[in-house]
């Protein structure tokens, strides 16, 4: 199944009443991946009064959250509603807060917390990955013009190509259109073209 995740860290801020909240958002696939972004946020800001957090994982389907001492259910679990309505996985938001003197009330946390989670997701280059395999054709230079329409139709990935005595491609295809690209192929080339797929791995087929 395709999953949507983040191709890289990012991060944003926002000051509410005086509170200035620091959103940072990483990629992330294991739980020991995210307690050491978590970790690594704390040590950044150090004299900060709170730094809340939530991730999700593709693996085992999972999820946590911290106050890391706000009133419960203000900081961590909105954070983890902005991840889970953007449909994102794999991925750590850390929300640092310095306290600005004024009290924002439950309601006011969990939308600055919201807010800021918001932020950091925005500011995030999102790719999609999908089962995927890599594949090697070779063929006569005659056939190189109607194969790259045939990569446009089927939203296959040019990944390199080589010309020599005959022309040798190496693709990025998305799983589900492995049977019809080939069917493709032979047909154009009357049988002259075999695709050679490996075997079966999620790639990022890029930013949504």
């Amino acid at each position: 199944m395709p999953y949507t995740t983040i191709r890289e860290a990012a991060q944003s801020s926002v000051t509410i009443e005086k509170s200035e909240f620091i959103a940072k958002i990483s990629p992330v696939t294991t739980s020991e991946e995210a307690a050491a972004f978590i970790e690594s946020v704390r040590s950044e800001h150090r004299r900060a009064r709170h730094n809340c957090y939530a991730y999700t994982l593709r693996e085992g389907f999972e999820t946590r959250y911290s106050d890391d001492g706000e009133p419960q259910g203000t900081a961590g679990p909105p954070i983890l509603d902005v991840i889970q309505k953007n449909g994102l996985t794999d991925v750590c938001v850390v929300v640092t807060r310095y306290f600005g003197g004024i009290l924002l009330g439950k309601g006011g946390l969990t939308r600055a917390y919201s807010s800021a989670a918001s932020g950091a997701l925005s500011a995030a280059k999102l790719k999609v990955m999908c089962d995927a395999k890599d594949c090697l054709i070779d063929f006569e230079y005659s056939f190189y013009e109607r194969i790259l329409r045939e990569l446009s139709e089927h939203e296959i990935k040019l990944i390199s190509q080589d010309f020599g005595e005959r022309v040798s491609l190496k693709l990025l295809v998305k799983e589900e259109k492995c049977g019809e690209f080939e069917k493709a192929l032979r047909e154009l080339s009357l049988g002259k073209i075999t695709p050679n797929f490996s075997e079966t791995y999620y790639a990022d087929f890029g930013e949504e």
